[in-house]
């Protein structure tokens, strides 16, 4: 993901397109498209502010949720494959996952995949 133009130029470039001139012009001079300037004008109108949304997902994806759940199954079953995870959530929870998304979750949750501990 990109990220998002300053708030400085965000407010410079509704401030020349509300003093009179076209988006256009607001464009050309900030370098910027015209959509963009479009959007920012659109944005202050509905909202007040040119403040950027945060982006991506704030609550860590889907199965966030279920990790309670994760770590129970690796409890009792030990080492437990990503497919056997996938097939589980299929089964249990009527999730379909793929096999990466089990990955990044237990990734969060400190797992890692090796299967023993580097010998000293």
């Amino acid at each position: 993901m990109g990220k998002p133009h300053p708030l400085e130029l965000r407010q410079r470039v509704v401030a020349h397109a509300e003093a009179g001139n076209t988006h256009r012009s607001a464009a050309e001079r900030y370098a910027v498209s015209v959509k963009f300037v479009n959007y920012m004008v659109k944005l202050k109108r509905k909202t007040g502010s040119l403040a950027a949304k945060p982006q991506g997902k704030p609550e860590g994806g889907k199965l966030t949720c279920h990790a309670d759940w994760v770590r129970a199954k690796i409890d009792t079953k030990g080492e437990v494959t990503l497919d056997v995870f996938v097939v589980l959530f299929a089964k249990e929870h009527q999730i379909c996952v793929h096999r990466a998304t089990v990955g990044r979750l237990l990734q969060r949750l400190g797992f890692t995949h090796k299967k023993r501990p580097a010998s000293a």
